[in-house]
């Protein structure tokens, strides 16, 4: 039961994943990955939601394997943030890279802390 609960959230997460990065992407004109930066953003909001209600009791393993595992595991994407990274620097974008690897790098550990920081005071 477990696993079909990851492939659940994953049937979501992944086109999820998709499509905002499209939309995102395509309402800025500029090189900088405003897709991959969004959807990391807020998997790792959600991601510290889900793990920080999960703590508190305020949800169950398995949602999250569904919502933890499943959808922000297929919705967030650490590869193509490296990939778009080394692609900026190679580029000759490397203000641009350096911002992607420091603001995406403190934007998901700021949004993991708020989501769990959210969850605590919910469920406290």
């Amino acid at each position: 039961m477990n696993w079909l609960l990851v492939i659940v959230g994953a049937m979501v997460g992944a086109p999820l994943r998709y499509l905002t990065d499209r939309t995102v992407q395509s309402r800025h004109d500029t090189v900088f990955p405003w897709g991959t930066f969004t959807v990391n953003v807020a998997g790792s909001l959600i991601l510290g939601l889900v793990t920080g209600a999960v703590a508190a009791g305020g949800a169950s393993s398995q949602v999250q394997l569904l919502l933890g595992t499943g959808l922000c595991g297929a919705l967030t994407t650490y590869s193509t943030f490296s990939y778009e990274t080394l692609r900026l620097a190679e580029r000759g974008a490397r203000f641009y890279a350096a911002v992607n690897l420091v603001a995406g790098v403190a934007a998901g550990l700021g949004a993991a802390f708020t989501g769990a920081a959210l969850a605590a005071a919910i469920w406290a």
